[in-house]
């Protein structure tokens, strides 16, 4: 099979070409494992985080990719739920113990032994891919392949991160940083809460007219004061700076949701200017979101079909791969980017 395939952590400075195509055995399925054939796969910010040695994968070479939808070709051993020829998702969660309190819980995310679709395993930048059929989840018939891609990633962790807000009808919620998560999310909360109101805070004027497309009733600048204080707010940026201009919007008692897997230590210095009295007293709180459960990805997938959440997506071919990294580290967005394989 071709693959899109990391072999070291680069700078894109230096190299805005990190990913090489190699050809390589199809891979075959193990016991309790689906070997699906790729037909999308979404381009995700944690990929830049992989390459440039934020979330390193532990070995190399790695083929990345956690936004991947495929159909069935063959069941391992054991496997039964799934059938060859249906289509199926996988997300950015590949395996987790199944042991733990964590995972008996339903919160694999937090598990020890959690393990990354393209980091920890060989992932969907790439024409096969196999994995346990409990990792894999049916796409509903009502999207193509392109538009289901992000919803596994960009989708599933909003919708995480909209929990985690513990957000009410009627309570208005910001958005910092506008790319595939955040605009999912916008669609989302027109949807469950019809009587709250949005505010989006992005660096670039194409995604803050976006947002505006798409609903907001009020978008600016990351370093931008919104005309009310906020109930919630989620975090999509790569950097801190947004995160501390975020809590000057926040109203007491409010909530801050940071959904990054990383920071870059680009504006680090912008801790510096965290003050206490301003910034997080009168019960302000800051969550972090760690990675995403397959209660997640299943539950979006229902509400997404039923809404329905329709991505903006950009495509690309497999061997493009590089180009759209490179775009998304260019901050050029709209929507989310595809490789359609």
């Amino acid at each position: 099979m071709k693959a899109m395939q990391l072999n070291g952590i680069s700078s894109f400075a230096e190299n805005r070409a990190p990913l090489q195509m190699v050809d390589f055995p199809d891979p075959e399925p193990g016991e309790g494992e689906v070997l699906v054939k790729i037909s999308a796969c979404g381009v995700c910010h944690t990929e830049l985080d992989e390459i440039e040695g934020r979330t390193p994968p532990p070995r190399f070479p790695m083929v990345l990719g956690h936004q991947v939808v495929g159909k069935v070709v063959e069941t391992g051993k054991g496997a039964n739920r799934l059938r060859s020829g249906e289509r199926v998702g996988i997300g950015w969660i590949y395996s987790a113990c199944g042991k733990c309190g964590f995972c008996m819980k339903g919160d694999e995310n937090l598990c020890e032994e959690f393990k990354a679709t393209g980091r920890d395993a060989n992932g969907g930048y790439a024409e096969y891919i196999t994995v346990l059929e409990d990792f894999a989840y049916n796409i509903p018939d009502i999207f193509s392949d392109s538009e289901a891609a992000p919803l596994l990633c960009a989708g599933a962790i909003g919708y995480r991160s909209l929990r985690l807000t513990n957000m009410k009808d009627g309570q208005n919620l910001g958005l910092t940083g506008f790319g595939a998560s955040a605009h999912l999310v916008l669609k989302m909360v027109k949807y469950k809460y019809p009587k709250s109101e949005v505010f989006v805070f992005a660096r670039s004027e194409k995604e803050r007219v976006f947002a505006k497309e798409l609903g907001a009733v009020w978008s600016g600048n990351t370093e931008e004061n919104s005309p009310v204080k906020l109930d919630c707010i989620i975090d999509t940026t790569p950097v801190w700076g947004p995160v501390v201009e975020a809590l000057n919007n926040l109203r007491s008692g409010g909530r801050l949701v940071i959904n990054a897997i990383r920071k870059e230590d680009i504006d680090r210095e912008y801790l510096l200017k965290l003050d206490y009295p301003s910034h997080l007293w009168m019960e302000k709180e800051i969550k972090s979101v760690a990675n995403v459960a397959r209660r997640d990805i299943r539950e979006f997938l229902d509400i997404a079909s039923r809404i329905p959440i329709r991505p903006e997506v950009q495509e690309f071919r497999l061997e493009e791969a590089n180009r759209a990294l490179v775009e998304l580290k260019e901050r050029k967005i709209r929507g989310a980017k595809v490789l359609k394989i």
